[in-house]
């Protein structure tokens, strides 16, 4: 097995851990953690396809594209972070719960 194989693999494993984690937990906090894993394993996949794609890099630019788009993501995944937390507080002071079954109404 080839070293992107390998990587790729482990991506699709992070990424089914992530996905069955969001849809199976009630509580707000472990689906956006679930959430958070599905986008670690992407920034896996951009670093692997980087670090050991066939495309041959004739210059800089061209070289350091795969961390732009992982560079990228993470500041996404930052701004997701903050945003889910600061939803999912604001949520629990209003519906005293994190359970996400038990929200039935956006508006109090």
């Amino acid at each position: 097995m080839n070293p992107l194989s390998a990587c790729l693999l482990v991506a699709a494993f992070l990424f089914c851990v992530g996905l069955a984690g969001a849809l199976s937990r009630s509580s707000a906090i472990l689906v956006l953690a679930g959430i958070e894993l599905m986008l670690g394993a992407a920034n896996l996949n951009f670093v692997a396809f980087w670090r050991y794609g066939s495309v041959a890099a004739t210059s800089r630019v061209h070289a350091l594209t795969g961390i732009m788009f992982v560079l990228f993501s993470i500041g996404v995944a930052a701004a997701e972070a903050a945003v889910g937390l600061a939803l999912i507080l604001a949520i629990y002071r209003h519906a005293k719960t994190s359970d996400v079954t038990e929200i039935t109404e956006l508006k109090g």
